[in-house]
Order: structure tokens, then C-alpha cells, then sequence
């Protein structure tokens, strides 16, 4: 296992990694924090864009993963990837964006990545995570 605790924007990971997470046969849990305390975990099709140091997950506002970031701005989320035995995990602090450039930029990714556009439902957001470590194994 690895572990990398850099600022964002400086984040390096193996090229084994990068693959993985850009593979677009997965999908991945993501977990946030519901007002209570208690863990929420979706599963979710994202992005991984390394040079921006961000991970987005495509939803609408109205989405209690959305809900969980707007009752708590700045939470830590974290995204774990699983094929088999090998994973890898982002963790960072996740903010809901509804600036729509920012939107449009976390849809082009995703069609990229899926070969397909994310549904566009009215409330569309992105959430974007500011990953500052990324764990793995099997990679």
C-alpha cells in the first residue's frame, strides 16, 4: 500500500494508478458524512483528473451525497475504486458546485471517460474533492 499526503495540485501517482482510475468499466463508493454523524455510501461513476489534484462526481443538488456537503461545506469524502483485490482510494475535502462552467467542464470529463454524457437532470451539480491522499493497492 502507498500513501501520498501532498497539496492537491502537486498530487503524483503511479502510472498503474492513473490507469486504473481512468478505466471506465468501474465505478466507485463514495462516502460522505449525513448531518448526524452516520456514514452514506453511493456508488458512483467520477473523474480523475491528476493535474488539477480533483476527483468529480457528477449528481444534482437535490442528491443526499449533495445535501451532506451542503449542510457541512468542506467535509472530507473519500472515493474507493475496488476491482478484486486491487483498489484505490481518494480521499479530500469536497465542495458542491453549481458554477455552470465548472459544471459543463465535469460533464466533458465524465463523457470522456464513459464514452457517453451524464444525464443532465435540472439541480445538475458537480462535486468536486480536492484529493490529498490517495491509497492503493494491487495497482
Amino acid at each position: 500500500m502507498s500513501l501520498s499526503q501532498q497539496p492537491p495540485a502537486a498530487l503524483a501517482v503511479p502510472d498503474s494508478v492513473e490507469a486504473f482510475l481512468h478505466d471506465p468499466k468501474h465505478v466507485a463508493a463514495f462516502t460522505t458524512l449525513r448531518p448526524d454523524g452516520t456514514l452514506h455510501v453511493a456508488p458512483v461513476r467520477f473523474t480523475w483528473h491528476a493535474a488539477d489534484g480533483l476527483a468529480r462526481v457528477m449528481t444534482v443538488d437535490s442528491s443526499r451525497k449533495a445535501r451532506n456537503l451542503l449542510a457541512a461545506p468542506g467535509s472530507r469524502v473519500a472515493l474507493c475504486q475496488v476491482d478484486g483485490f486491487t483498489w484505490v482510494t481518494l480521499e479530500g475535502f469536497g465542495t458542491v458546485v453549481r458554477d455552470p462552467a465548472r459544471v459543463a467542464r465535469g460533464a466533458k470529463l465524465y463523457a470522456k471517460r464513459y464514452w457517453s454524457a451524464p444525464p443532465s437532470p435540472p439541480g445538475r451539480v458537480v462535486i468536486e474533492i480536492a484529493v490529498d491522499r490517495v491509497t492503493h493497492l494491487n495497482t
